[in-house]
């Protein structure tokens, strides 16, 4: 998925973070639902503007930053 296309970012909107394209929901805010454990319908019901692909967008975008910035921890020692 190409997360990009469901992105913009205006210097007068929303102070200039990144929203889902067309509305006034920043990523930030969908992000943060999903980590308080709301499901992609929730947070569809809870933001009328958003599809359940734009909400994958969103997730598809935090994986791939996951995997780009986050250093991995060594497993700790056991026994």
């Amino acid at each position: 998925m190409d997360y990009q296309l469901h992105f913009s970012r205006t210097p007068g909107i929303c102070g200039g973070e990144t929203v889902i394209r067309g509305t006034r929901v920043t990523v930030r805010t969908v992000l943060a639902s999903l980590a308080e454990g709301a499901s992609v319908e929730e947070i569809v019901a809870d933001f009328p503007t958003l599809t359940p692909e734009s909400v994958r967008a969103v997730i598809a975008f935090a994986a791939n930053s996951a995997s780009d910035d986050l250093p991995l921890a060594a497993a700790p020692a056991v026994g």
